[in-house]
């Protein structure tokens, strides 16, 4: 039943005329997926296989997340070897996943990503090729049983309400004359119960709950202010007995508020974000009660259905729906958001990787209001089926989460958990202060840590190792260090923290103002002055030359009574006489680019050394033939400073 949100997403397709396919397509177009089901068995039962057929049988069953199945005809589809849409791709790696053959689905996944490379999903896989391994070191961290409320029919959606869990089931309607079924799974519609819970979160008694809220559609997921007095909850487009139905006919769904009375619910109204032509669902509220977070297909949105968020303003209307953006939501669906006190959003995705169906994922919102580091929360809460419904007690880390996975009683079960270990990215900033030039390692030197804005969080200085450690920062997050030591200049870097937990390593080089340089010392080192390049078999003193030695200029100025030697080199092509020519060309283009610039004749010499000083092992000798890169040539094509006297 968590899927009805979905059903305005199924494909509308064409069949063929054949009476038993037009009727099932019928049933298909009315989302009445059991009976459509029937048809199309009957028909793959007689040995008819078409594209279009086994699409819509292998897509009911997705669908009706029953994705074990679901494969089974996905890969007679895929048999026929036919052009199919990306998004065949997607539901059918989900569905290998949902049997944990996550081999297949993975080259399955590969070829999705190659037919759509600009979706999200795509994107997401193709970064995170290793999330299996991601998923294990986040795994074990509950430990999780049968909630003990269960029934044959669907059961779901939990919220805490004075002491009480509130949960969605499909079990009894309790219809005069019959329950009334849904043709989209064949279960009765969807009412709310409550049961005691227990100091260790045992739940038991399930009983009705608010009998005033109850129409003849779904109700589901309700969502509770902390003094109890308003809930806001999910139902079919369906208000004092007037069934609303978009263009299609199709009876969407939305999230509606009522207040209580006494020990009634009274003042059902729909919310003012809602519409006929989409769905509204799975309301949450945030710890202090000013946003309600949401799923949804309204436009604006990115995927098959998207969380969302609106203010909830003090004379109780709202703002605009916000989306929450392409960090958590995808193409897929994002669906089922529980926000913390903590500012954690849990939610359930089958766009994000995961281990089949829809995995629970969790993100931290930050102080701008987005989010970073989505994870996924790992087994046993996640299995190779459908997980959803995430809802945890902050204080005792007991909780409950909804699942159709194998074992169960019904087609959704609730299952109770115990946290025994908190998911939190720890990332450990740290680093090490040295000189530029010596590399030699700087201590006392003070750094300073700040925030993407600027904000001053902590200072220290380095160890007698020029070492420091800022401890644990947020991972994901883009810092600044600024380091200051006398006689240095100041830096200041920036570095964005690792996503997964562990440390993020920096290392500062600090430069001298003052340098000091001696009879030897080349100037280029000395200064941080880059190589003089020249072009292939050219001399002219190239633009980005000119800036270099506008800097050796500068030290001459400052310097007068500084000589030098300018020592110019070529790669290892042309012959060794023809190379050693073109080094004196070079050589004294640069001296006298110097001497027009000012400076005196005689303090400068010039020389060619040709070849004969590769910085590398790119020597041509004696064929004049070399397999080095261009790149590689081009470090030995250079200019160096050499001091002759101070």
């Amino acid at each position: 039943m968590k899927k009805i949100i979905y059903t305005t997403l199924a494909f509308i397709l064409t069949f063929n005329s054949y009476s038993q396919i037009a009727k099932g397509d019928k049933e298909y177009e009315k989302f009445a997926y059991v009976d459509a089901i029937k048809t199309y068995e009957r028909l793959f039962e007689k040995g008819y296989k078409s594209q279009d057929m086994l699409e819509k049988l292998a897509n009911s069953y997705y669908f009706k997340a029953d994705l074990g199945t679901a494969v089974l005809y996905y890969r007679e589809l895929f048999a026929l070897k036919v052009d199919l849409e990306p998004e065949y791709y997607y539901r059918f790696s989900q569905c290998l996943k949902s049997i944990e053959d996550y081999k297949k689905a993975d080259e399955i996944m590969l070829k999705f990503n190659q037919k759509n490379d600009n979706d999200l999903r795509a994107k997401l896989a193709s970064l995170e090729k290793n999330y299996l391994d991601e998923i294990e070191k986040n795994s074990g961290r509950y430990i999780i049983e049968n909630a003990g409320i269960n029934s044959r029919y669907s059961d779901y959606g939990s919220a805490f309400y004075n002491n009480k869990l509130i949960f969605t089931s499909a079990r009894d309607t309790g219809v005069i004359g019959g329950s009334r079924k849904h043709s989209w799974n064949g279960e009765s519609f969807t009412n709310l119960y409550n049961a005691d819970i227990d100091d260790q979160g045992n739940v038991f008694s399930p009983k009705k709950f608010g009998s005033e809220l109850k129409s003849k559609f779904h109700e589901s997921t309700p969502v509770f202010t902390k003094d109890g007095k308003t809930v806001y909850f999910t139902r079919n487009n369906y208000l004092n007995g007037k069934r609303g139905k978009d263009s299609d006919k199709t009876t969407l769904l939305k999230v509606y508020k009522a207040t209580l009375n006494g020990d009634k619910w009274e003042n059902i109204i729909e919310l003012a974000f809602n519409s006929n032509d989409y769905s509204v669902a799975h309301p949450s509220l945030s710890a202090d009660e000013k946003t309600l977070y949401f799923a949804s297909n309204m436009p604006g949105t990115i995927g098959q259905s998207d969380l969302f968020k609106v203010s909830i303003n003090a004379d109780g209307s709202f703002g605009e729906p916000i989306n929450l953006g392409n960090t958590v939501n995808t193409e897929g669906r994002e669906t089922f958001p529980m926000i913390t006190s903590s500012n954690e959003l849990y939610f359930a995705s089958d766009g994000h990787p995961g281990l089949g169906g829809l995995d629970i994922f969790v993100a931290q919102q930050q102080e701008d209001g987005s989010y970073k580091n989505i994870q996924n929360i790992g087994k046993p809460l996640n299995s190779s089926k459908d997980d959803f419904g995430f809802l945890i007690n902050e204080k005792s880390r007991f909780g409950y989460v909804s699942s159709n996975r194998d074992g169960g009683e019904g087609s959704d079960d609730i299952y109770k958990f115990i946290e025994i270990k908190k998911l939190e990215c720890e990332q450990f900033l740290l680093g090490i202060v040295v000189d530029k030039i010596t590399g030699l390692p700087l201590a006392n030197t003070k750094v300073t840590l700040s925030g993407e804005n600027y904000d001053k969080l902590r200072e220290l200085v380095t160890d007698n190792q020029g070492k420091f450690d800022f401890g644990k920062v947020d991972c994901g997050s883009k810092y600044y260090i600024k380091s200051e030591k006398q006689e240095y200049a100041i830096v200041e870097i920036s570095t964005v923290t690792k996503e997964e937990s562990g440390k993020t390593e920096v290392k500062i080089e600090l430069e001298k103002e003052v340098k000091a340089v001696k009879l030897g010392d080349d100037l280029r080192f000395a200064f941080g002055i880059e190589v003089i390049y020249f072009d292939l078999d050219k001399s002219k003193i190239r633009s980005d030359a000119a800036i270099e030695l506008a800097k050796i200029l500068d030290v001459l100025e400052q310097n007068p009574t500084m000589e030098i030697s300018i020592g110019s080199h070529t790669d290892c092509r042309q012959t060794a006489k023809y190379n050693l020519k073109l080094s004196e060309r070079r050589a004294r283009a640069t001296m006298l680019w110097l001497v027009e610039k000012g400076i005196k004749k005689s303090r400068l010499t010039a020389k060619g050394y040709g070849e004969t000083q590769l910085v590398n092992n790119c020597g041509c000798e004696p064929t004049n033939e070399s397999n080095c890169t261009e790149q590689q040539h081009q470090a030995n094509r250079r200019s160096e400073f050499l001091v002759t006297k101070l």
